[in-house]
């Protein structure tokens, strides 16, 4: 088979930069509703580097039916096989395309609930013990979200996707031990003014490891801390669904008033399990690439000059303890074009308008990262 050589070129990637797969191990490679040249170009990537490739397909349609119909009977049994499954992996990586982004919006929310609780052992499994990574895959739909061309949005996804990370790591690295030694964070923006503790919580710098496309320093709320206001600004999709113009305000940590376009949505998500009002991340990103968020959230939490301040599931590692079967990454963007804003760390200016101010995080600014500073 002849292969697109970005196919090659992204595929490499993947499994050398991304996880490093070594002679012997095993990986999992996850493809939704992606093309078979892709996932041939992967399993010769893996072979290439001496390591065992593993395959399964998915159908987002098919996987719809499924959950219009799942039970607990049916689904308690497959999460026991695909953990088993997963425990022999060393490394995973997933695809995630579909020609449409609200395939599951119809599947009623307890349905939802019920394969997300069951399946989560899978999950957490393969986020705490596997190198793993994941994207979307590039797709009219996404083109369409995006407002471009198909050719111009695959254009630019390869360009984003095969991204010099390496470039990213002196910013980063001076990003997360700011961060570490940070205990107060302010946010202000437009209807933003928020204050919580990040303290002896830690930072992660996150360049192409985990997720592409990449570029982020995330920490977490110490739990209790979160207190104020915070609207997004970003559109987001979860679970299926459509949601604008969120709006939280916090007490003593938990999420006590939730708005947006689909109110009664977000809060039958917040309402899943105890830990959903809780935060479960704060994160930074830098991705000079990305400037428009276009409902996906691989890309939109990248984008240059946005926080994002996520509900539900914390992280081991860099996180507060909080569990939920949630974890869902709002976005805000706060360069000038939408309105502007400011992160405070320890009552000192960090980031004003989208740009870094202290002179070393200037390297996460678009120029240096661009290769123009």
């Amino acid at each position: 088979m002849i292969i697109d050589p970005r196919f090659n070129q992204l595929a490499a990637g993947l499994t050398g930069f991304s996880t490093e797969l070594k002679p012997g191990e095993r990986v999992l490679i996850d493809a939704f509703d992606v093309p078979d040249a892709m996932v041939i170009a992967l399993v010769r990537a893996t072979r290439a580097r001496g390591a065992f490739p593993y395959v399964q397909l998915h159908r987002a349609r098919v996987t719809r039916e499924l959950a219009l119909g799942a039970e607990e009977g049916q689904y308690a049994p497959l999460a026991k096989v695909e953990l088993a499954r997963m425990e022999k992996m060393d490394a995973y990586i997933a695809l995630r395309g579909s020609d449409n982004i609200f395939e599951a919006s119809d599947v009623p929310s307890a349905k939802v609930q019920l394969v997300s609780r069951l399946m989560k052992p899978v999950l957490d499994h393969r986020v705490g013990k596997t190198k793993w990574v994941v994207l979307r895959w590039p797709s009219a739909a996404m083109a369409q979200q995006a407002a471009m061309s198909t050719e111009a949005f695959e254009d630019f996804y390869f360009k984003v996707c095969t991204l010099d990370y390496g470039r990213m790591i002196p910013g980063m690295d001076a990003l997360a031990a700011l961060m570490k030694k940070t205990d107060r964070v302010h946010l202000k923006g437009p209807g933003t003014d928020l204050h919580f503790s990040i303290k002896g919580i830690g930072a992660q710098p996150c360049g192409g490891l985990r997720n592409i496309p990449d570029g982020e320093v995330f920490s977490c709320p110490v739990k209790d801390s979160v207190e104020g206001v915070i609207q997004y600004n970003a559109p987001t999709v979860y679970l299926g669904a459509s949601f604008d113009n969120i709006r939280l305000v916090f007490k003593q940590g938990k999420i006590v008033e939730a708005t947006s376009s689909n109110t009664k949505r977000l809060n039958e998500i917040l309402d899943s399990d105890a830990g959903a009002r809780y935060i479960g991340e704060f994160a930074l990103g830098f991705n000079p690439h990305i400037l428009e968020p276009m409902r996906d959230i691989l890309f939109d939490e990248k984008i240059a000059g946005s926080f994002h301040f996520t509900p539900g599931q914390a992280y081991e590692g860099v996180g507060n303890g909080n569990k939920s079967q949630v974890h869902w990454d709002m976005v805000c963007i706060q360069r000038p074009e939408y309105g502007g804003g400011e992160v405070w760390f320890d009552g000192k200016i960090v980031r004003k308008d989208g740009l870094f101010v202290p002179k070393s995080l200037h390297k996460l600014n678009p120029e240096y990262l661009l290769g123009k500073g």
